[in-house]
């Protein structure tokens, strides 16, 4: 580990120790299980993790932040969200993540304070700025109560990953895995089946031996993205018609794989000049 990661590291941990009580907002992904894991050392019980009971959250991630936690011994409570009563999200404009943000993130800042953790600390990197990000917007303006310890420290995915190995975390090599809002085209009205239909495609893909991939959805067309270095499965016919096959049985008219394969934001290429329009709006 090199002497600016290092010095990188010292700074988060000078973050939560000047906080005395965290709570952390858990999804059990890289990011956030490396925040909780590294909080959870410093402050023990005066640590705990929050996590949304949300339908744009798949069941296998959520499962993995369960045991994660019971692993760790780390005091977890869930919080309800509900992110499909309100227009700005579920319509699906382009600033949708910034509606979402408002609510998740008020509703997890109220249920930490009322179990005595009057801050929430996320898991925002220092690389997560370089896509189209309205939902950093919301959490500029819940300051102070929310905390972007990992981006104010300066730690990036791959510094993430690095000091997660060094800790043994089972997710220092997981693939990123974004909310379900995301695969949807902006526009396309965001429903709780819709939401369901695309975890499913997904989990036909990962039970396909897939590591890194997203169904983005286009009215009643999937969009399939996976990585490119297992692009090549789909040459094979019987395999290619078996993941046809599968997805067009959870009600998709057509089925496409996108020959670019995964990427992140995919869906922002429309926008007009995103780079511009998230400067302009953080």
């Amino acid at each position: 580990m090199n002497e600016i990661t290092q010095a990188r590291l010292t700074r988060l941990k000078e973050i939560l120790k000047e906080q005395g009580r965290v709570a952390v907002c858990y999804s059990g992904g890289v990011d956030s299980t490396f925040l909780l894991k590294v909080a959870h050392d410093l402050l023990g019980e005066d640590c705990i993790a929050v996590t949304a009971m949300s339908s744009t959250f798949s069941a296998r991630e959520r499962r993995r932040a369960a045991a994660i936690c019971e692993a760790e011994q780390i005091r977890q409570i869930f919080v309800d969200t509900q992110e499909l009563t309100i227009p700005e999200f579920y319509e699906n404009p382009p600033d949708r993540c910034y509606h979402c943000k408002k609510m998740l993130m008020g509703a997890l800042t109220r249920a930490a304070a009322a179990e005595g953790f009057p801050v929430l600390a996320e898991g925002t990197n220092a690389d997560d700025l370089s896509d189209y990000r309205p939902g950093f917007r919301a959490l500029q303006e819940m300051r102070p109560r929310i905390l972007s310890p990992l981006l104010e420290a300066g730690l990036t995915k791959a510094e993430i990953r690095e000091a997660s190995r060094k800790l043994g975390l089972t997710t220092a090599d997981l693939p990123s895995f974004a909310c379900l809002a995301t695969r949807f085209a902006y526009g396309e009205r965001i429903t709780a089946e819709g939401l369901k239909r695309v975890e499913a495609a997904e989990e036909v893909l990962a039970q396909a031996g897939f590591t890194q991939f997203r169904v983005r959805v286009h009215q009643n067309l999937a969009r399939i993205e996976v990585a490119p270095g297992q692009m090549d499965a789909f040459a094979e016919e019987a395999f290619r018609e078996d993941i046809y096959s599968k997805l067009k049985a959870l009600g998709y008219a057509y089925v496409t794989l996108d020959l670019r394969g995964y990427r992140t934001g995919s869906m922002n290429e429309v926008l007009a000049d995103a780079a511009s329009i998230n400067n302009k709006k953080l």
